[in-house]
């Protein structure tokens, strides 16, 4: 059994304990929450809103008052919006909150609530569902490109300009928009109960990859390449720090130069036809690193 429940939140007053779950995630900032009844809004309108809970009462108690005793552990809200091809505007979801407790981190609930995302957003006839999030963040690149089969060719320059909670404060709000094609083969096979085939950084290196490595420092964290080299081959490599948030918190400065890094390099290699298309995790050595996965065309180790 599921350590927890996830449903559809609708009304009033789990909205406001949505509205606390969001100052558990992105602390720091009062202007940054979306007010409970702006969430209200968009779910009387198309909008979805769903939430995770987990028991927080005895058995007795639960079974006289189930709702009353619940825990709200994690949110993903969202509403429809458009999207431009070459036949004029179709509509797609438009993901805005994925939040989880932070005692609930690394427990696949992230996971499973985007799984019951796509699978409402496909009964309602849509296709697509995008959404942002930081680059250099490794925890969101692993969720969303490897596991969920997201894909990016798209970076937002100081998407929601300047942020002050304690997440984005003192760095540009830059963001990838990633693309959650919900019928592809690609998504359906790493959403269904049967695990795919992970590959590691020594299946890519052994394809004759372009790299794109960061640079031991005396600090300890690593340095982004001070050049972008010239980008070529079916695959490229860019290396991101293993805990961003971590090195933010012990040199903004350095934190600032690989925003910069990031901007540049991705912006280059989307500029000449390259898609993010996995993300990797790498501990064979005396220390983690992580890498984007970028092909070029149609040319991919994994095509699902």
């Amino acid at each position: 059994m599921p350590e927890w429940i996830i449903r559809l939140i609708e009304t009033p007053e789990e909205m406001q304990a949505v509205q606390d779950l969001q100052r558990l995630v992105w602390p720091g900032s009062e202007t940054e929450v979306i007010p409970a009844h702006a969430l209200l809004a968009v779910v009387h309108n198309g909008g979805l809103l769903f939430g995770a809970f987990v028991c927080a009462a005895p058995f007795d108690e639960l079974r006289a008052a189930p709702t009353r005793h619940e825990k709200l552990i994690g949110a993903a809200w969202g509403f429809p919006g458009f999207y431009s091809t070459p036949d004029g505007p179709r509509l797609k979801h438009c993901s805005h909150i994925l939040g989880v407790h932070p005692e609930w981190r690394d427990s696949g609930l992230g996971f499973s609530l985007k799984r019951a995302q796509w699978q409402m957003v496909r009964h309602q006839g849509l296709d697509l569902i995008t959404w942002t999030y930081d680059p250099l963040l490794s925890r969101n690149a692993h969720l969303n490109i490897a596991k969920l089969g997201a894909v990016c060719n798209t970076y937002r320059r100081s998407e929601y300009g300047d942020m002050s909670d304690g997440l984005n404060a003192g760095l540009p709000s830059d963001r990838f928009q990633v693309d959650w094609w919900l019928n592809t083969r690609r998504v359906e096979r790493r959403l269904s109960r049967r695990q795919r085939p992970v590959l590691g950084l020594d299946h890519f290196l052994d394809a004759d990859v372009s790299l794109c490595a960061a640079f031991p420092d005396p600090s300890g964290w690593p340095r982004p390449p001070e050049d972008i080299p010239v980008l070529s081959g079916g695959l490229l490599l860019v290396e991101i720090p293993v805990d961003f948030l971590a090195l933010k918190e012990a040199d903004l400065t350095l934190a600032r130069d690989w925003r910069f890094y990031a901007r540049a390099v991705f912006e280059t290699a989307f500029a000449v036809g390259y898609l993010v298309t996995d993300f990797v995790f790498d501990r064979t050595g005396e220390s983690p690193r992580s890498f984007y996965v970028l092909t070029h065309g149609g040319s991919t180790l994994d095509a699902s």
